[in-house]
């Protein structure tokens, strides 16, 4: 179950950084709205999720996930140029969060 809410934790906060970049510096109320609802559901189940699992552990796989969602959003919807540098980095995130588990976080 914690890694169903991670998951959910982690799909808001990328729709609420979606919705950023569509808010204008917050000057649309929509995307606005969109971006304090993300964030607000994001954070309620990033919370929750850390009652059950450790801290280091879900917070490795919500950043790094995160991270690796948003700049292949970019790469794939918003006209940002895929480099082979963004691609290896959006690898090297996730090798990293892989790692950070194997390594002893999980435990």
């Amino acid at each position: 179950m914690p890694y169903a809410l991670l998951a959910a934790a982690i799909a808001a906060e990328v729709a609420g950084t979606t919705a950023m970049k569509y808010s204008d510096g917050f000057t649309r109320l929509w995307p606005s709205l969109g971006t304090l609802l993300g964030y607000a559901i994001a954070f309620t189940l990033l919370a929750q999720t850390l009652k059950t699992m450790p801290v280091g552990t879900a917070y490795a796989i919500w950043a790094g996930v995160g991270t690796a969602a948003i700049a292949a959003i970019g790469m794939l919807f918003m006209g940002e140029a895929a480099t082979a540098a963004k691609i290896a980095g959006i690898g090297l995130v996730i090798a990293g969060v892989i790692l950070l588990n194997l390594g002893g976080t999980a435990h």
